[in-house]
């Protein structure tokens, strides 16, 4: 049998995941057998695009049906370490800046699942991340970028 991959996550992120979860099982299915019902009606299901579209979009809700379902059963949940404060761990904020004289920039590592760079959540799988983890506050700090490799100083931890 096959090891399941771990989802780690906050435990806002799972909440978040159950409720989309509910809504997909509820709400949107039922939406998409609403649509596949009136696409029906316009005749030749062999020259139906809105058929095809619709038993598409059902294939699509069914999949990340699937997929939430197992990232909620294997989700682990993060706990806030309070022994190492100022080290850089999954679930917490960090706060660096890019030398010599860049920006600072506010981070907070995530799991995979709950990911959003627009929302300052960056994944434990990232580079970015890879690179911070372990580090505590005062640590310089080389990330491997696609842009190439840069410096950056952790300036903050929380």
């Amino acid at each position: 049998m096959a090891v399941e991959k771990s989802y780690y996550m906050t435990q806002e992120g799972k909440e978040k995941l159950e409720k989309e979860l509910e809504y997909l099982k509820t709400d949107r299915r039922q939406e998409v057998v609403e649509r596949i019902k009136i696409a029906r009606d316009f005749g030749d299901l062999s020259e139906n695009s809105e058929y095809d579209a619709a038993k598409d979009e059902q294939a699509f809700v069914e999949q990340r049906i699937t997929q939430v379902e197992k990232m909620i059963r294997n989700a682990v949940i993060i706990e806030h370490d309070e022994e190492n404060a100022d080290i850089v761990s999954l679930g917490k904020s960090v706060t660096f800046i890019e030398l010599p004289d860049g920006e600072e920039e506010t981070y907070t590592i995530v799991g995979s699942a709950e990911a959003d760079p627009f929302e300052g959540k960056i994944s434990n799988d990232s580079p970015m991340a890879k690179s911070l983890l372990g580090h505590e506050i005062g640590a310089e700090v080389s990330v491997s970028t696609p842009g190439g490799d840069i410096k950056v100083k952790i300036t903050k931890v929380g």
